[in-house]
């Protein structure tokens, strides 16, 4: 049984302790939260309400996942080839393998082709660092 959130775990509490009262049967909102957390396998709710908070949110995207979108204003479609989360800002390195080389320069003069590149990204897949106009680095989304 996945755990849910520490929000959603309170929210059972409240129409747990709505349910038995319409019932007849009086229940703390403490005493929802340890019959919940029991519900889940957990020995209390300190336990419980630790684990919900340590998983944190799923992952937006996979290794693996074909994606399409935008790096320095060029299009690109590839592959994530690496995936991680950056501490607890919500926001998650990834690394991509495009399909083709992006130029990542802007001037007729000279080129410079990435094949793969790493982008600290929000979870909407969209890159923090912009560039000085304040364009993002990176907008990607899944193909297909």
């Amino acid at each position: 049984m996945t755990l849910p959130s520490v929000d959603a775990l309170k929210t059972q509490a409240r129409r747990l302790r709505t349910a038995l009262a319409a019932k007849g049967q009086v229940l703390s909102h403490s005493q929802a939260l340890e019959l919940l957390s029991a519900q889940y396998g957990y020995k209390d709710w300190n336990t419980a309400c630790a684990a919900a908070s340590a998983a944190g949110p799923a992952l937006p995207f996979a290794v693996g996942d074909r994606v399409c979108g935008v790096y320095m204003r060029q299009a690109f479609s590839g592959d994530i080839r690496g995936l991680s989360r950056v501490g607890q800002s919500g926001h998650f390195r990834v690394t991509l393998q495009f399909d083709e080389p992006v130029d990542v320069v802007t001037f007729d003069s000279f080129s410079a082709h990435r094949s793969r590149v790493s982008c600290v990204i929000r979870e909407d897949g969209i890159a923090v660092k912009k560039t000085s106009d304040g364009e993002p680095h990176l907008k990607m989304k899944r193909s297909g």
